[in-house]
């Protein structure tokens, strides 16, 4: 049974499992809807950062959005703790990204082999600014602000594309650097530790 008021159940139910939509389907092609105050306060809310969690931890995801999971709102999920990727480590513990508002803060820009749960087995080499502020409310309504470079900059970019309808393959500049999983690792990525 749920408890009311917390932000997580203090009686697990089991894990809140939700299909990702992929590629092709028109939620990931829309802007989505601000979340009003009303909402975000609610158990509805709650409910809906529990799939959200639930599902990201199930499918081996770092970040999930809303539209992800077919609902289309302005919300988004990120976690990184103890991540390190490319010789940087990046300690983001679970943050919920409310309607939330991205700054470039150079133009300076950095790549990344990014992948996607609803682009699934794929991987694109994507060129994105290397420092940015986001704007967000966090789960409880409250105004949070979060400055990022490198690695993180990127995930948060990625990630907060998605209520814009926008996928990362929509952002890469050279169709020659997209992937499929298996060749990336074999081929792309073994030439880059070497």
């Amino acid at each position: 049974m749920r408890k009311k008021g917390n932000f997580f159940p203090t009686t697990y139910e089991g894990p809140m499992i939700q299909p990702i939509c992929r590629m092709g389907n028109p939620i990931l092609r829309k802007k989505t809807e601000e979340i009003s105050k009303d909402y975000l306060l609610s158990d509805d809310f709650r409910q809906l950062l529990i799939d959200l969690r639930d599902s990201m931890k199930h499918y081996g995801g770092i970040g999930i959005a809303a539209p992800q999971i077919g609902v289309d709102l302005q919300v988004a999920i990120i976690e990184l703790m103890g991540f390190n990727r490319y010789g940087e480590e990046v300690n983001l513990p679970l943050t919920t990204f409310v309607n939330p508002k991205i700054e470039y803060l150079t133009n300076e820009e950095q790549g990344f082999w990014e992948g996607c749960l609803s682009v699934p087995g794929l991987r694109g080499f994507v060129e994105r600014p290397k420092k940015v502020r986001v704007r967000y409310l966090n789960e409880k309504a409250e105004p949070q602000e979060i400055v990022a470079e490198g690695f993180l900059a990127t995930v948060l970019q990625h990630e907060l594309d998605h209520l814009q309808g926008i996928l990362y393959v929509d952002r890469i500049k050279d169709p020659k650097l997209l992937s499929y999983q298996e060749e990336f690792e074999q081929f792309i990525q073994a030439q880059t530790l070497e």
